[in-house]
């Protein structure tokens, strides 16, 4: 990269991508003036899976696990500060929701990266370069450079091979639900992915009125069973930070196994999801004798689409228990709710090669931030995309203060107050008085 460019403006902090991750840490570092900050992204207003904001969805997580509550809890960029300044706090308390509905939620995170000046949407962060004392960023419109970068992009929707060059109007991830889910009555659906998701997605297509119902919906999913998340008190000690910093200590094999045995903490389905699927299935089949309308069919594995002859597509599927032959499904239109993946990083191109990598990540100290050969006051952070070093709560909304917090202090040079330990014990005390004595 040619530095021959004038830089405009010079940040200790710049930070790529605005979702929910960056917007935490804006709004943290919007009460400390001292760390001039600027945040970037190339989106040309705020969105936050806008795709599938079904109608009754709602978080997975508690209403205090905002952009800010958990590490400042007088912070003006709170959830309850959004009540309040739009007047309607005894409002949404009188509501008594069971969880936060996620379209109130995605209005909140909007309202925080209005109210903030160090947020700009519509500027593409195109190529980043270090010339030995800051980082040069180049965007579609301007040079600006950093002492710090922070690297909050998000995730990508992700789809498996056996839909790859056949996506379109009817063959979709489900991120684009909103968009494309639309003109199916009488015609035959599959939704692939047992997480939540999935579920919402097919909650809403059996929910739809007489004249817009499919005509066959069928749910398909790796898992044994449509299971619910799994959202009990020592289970939710997962997502503490005392346990991120113990998992961040483990050998790669292990955190592996932890992730795939304790994916329901994360990805599982809401109890309340759940019950609602099942009392629509008991009303159209025993109550409007609509037999035919659901088809269930989990432990399956898709092992082909193809285009059906007519129109439509064949998905074959085979049973994880019973393997012999493929159970094939015939559909019209394909969901595909298989998740996300962590976006791309092309624009970090002119330093790659300075970067460390574990696997598909980027490697990360203790404070997320590179690994890399440049100066350790120069730090490129990563947000949301090290789950494998960090644990199913990396890409959760439960850390997303706490990690925030931890940025903030290393670039400021501090240590902030941590929470107090779990009640559990995460880490053998070999060689001490465990407790277990008389």
């Amino acid at each position: 990269m040619s530095h021959a460019q004038s830089v405009e403006a010079h940040y200790t902090c710049l930070g790529v991508g605005a979702g929910p991750a960056n917007l935490s840490l804006a709004s943290l570092l919007h009460s400390t003036p001292e760390v001039s900050n600027l945040f970037l992204d190339r989106k040309e207003k705020f969105g936050w899976h806008d795709g599938q904001q079904m109608p009754g969805s709602t978080l997975q997580v508690s209403l205090f696990k905002d952009l800010v509550s958990l590490t400042d809890p007088t912070n003006p960029y709170s959830f309850l500060a959004y009540l309040h300044e739009h007047g309607r706090i005894y409002h949404f308390l009188n509501a008594q929701f069971a969880d936060v509905p996620r379209q109130e939620f995605r209005n909140y995170l909007d309202w925080a990266s209005r109210r903030n000046p160090n947020v700009r949407f519509g500027e593409e962060v195109r190529a980043v370069d270090f010339d030995g004392e800051r980082f040069v960023v180049d965007t579609d419109r301007r040079r600006v450079s950093a002492d710090n970068l922070v690297l909050g992009v998000g995730n990508r929707p992700w789809v498996p091979p056996q839909a790859h060059g056949l996506t379109g109007p009817s063959q979709f991830h489900v991120g684009e639900f909103m968009d494309r889910a639309k003109d199916l009555a009488g015609k035959r659906v599959a939704v692939i992915g047992g997480g939540q998701s999935g579920a919402e997605a097919f909650l809403d297509l059996i929910s739809r009125p007489g004249s817009e119902l499919p005509r066959r919906v069928s749910w398909i999913s790796r898992r044994r069973n449509y299971f619910p998340i799994d959202d009990s008190p020592f289970t939710n000690d997962f997502y503490m930070p005392g346990h991120a910093e113990y998992f961040y200590r483990l050998a790669p094999a292990a955190r592996e196994r932890f992730n795939a045995d304790h994916i329901l903490t994360s990805d599982g389905v809401s109890e309340s999801t759940l019950r609602e699927i099942y009392q629509r299935i008991y009303v159209h089949r025993f109550i409007e004798g609509a037999e035919d309308l659901v088809a269930l069919a989990p432990n399956r594995n898709v092992e082909s689409v193809r285009a059906a002859v007519g129109g439509g597509w064949t998905v074959e599927v085979r049973h994880n228990d019973q393997r012999q032959g493929t159970e094939r499904f015939e559909a019209d239109v394909i969901v595909w709710a298989t998740g996300f993946r962590p976006a791309s990083t092309d624009f970090l191109a002119p330093i790659t090669d300075r970067l460390e990598r574990e696997g598909e990540e980027l490697r990360i100290d203790q404070d997320y931030a590179v690994c890399w050969d440049g100066p350790r006051d120069r730090s490129i952070f990563v947000q949301n995309a090290a789950k494998q070093q960090r644990g199913l709560a990396d890409p959760n909304l439960s850390l997303n203060a706490w990690r925030s917090r931890k940025i903030v202090d290393r670039i400021r040079g501090v240590r902030g107050n941590e929470p107090l330990e779990s009640f559990i014990d995460w880490s053998a005390k070999v060689g001490a008085d465990a407790g277990w004595g008389a």
